[in-house]
């Protein structure tokens, strides 16, 4: 009994969904506009006040290799 019921109000909802009026599609007015690129100019001044040391790494995780790469006492092999 339970099952029939459930299946004539599923059957009801849908029959009912679907004597709606459907909506009218609305259009929506495209506005289409130019795009102009600017290259940007980088201006660099030069300060001989200021020392700064850039380093440069062959590898791109080169710190995070060097950070793994710790040794302990306990790394040292034992002589028996």
């Amino acid at each position: 009994m339970k099952t029939i019921l459930t299946i004539l109000f599923v059957l009801f909802i849908g029959l009912f969904a679907q004597a709606q009026d459907a909506k009218v599609e609305v259009k929506v007015a495209v506005q289409t506009e130019n795009v102009v690129l600017v290259t940007p100019t980088i201006e660099t001044t030069l300060n001989s006040k200021e020392t700064k040391v850039a380093r440069l790494y062959m590898d791109r995780n080169y710190k995070v290799k060097k950070a793994l790469s710790f040794y302990t006492k306990a790394n040292k092999t034992k002589l028996a």
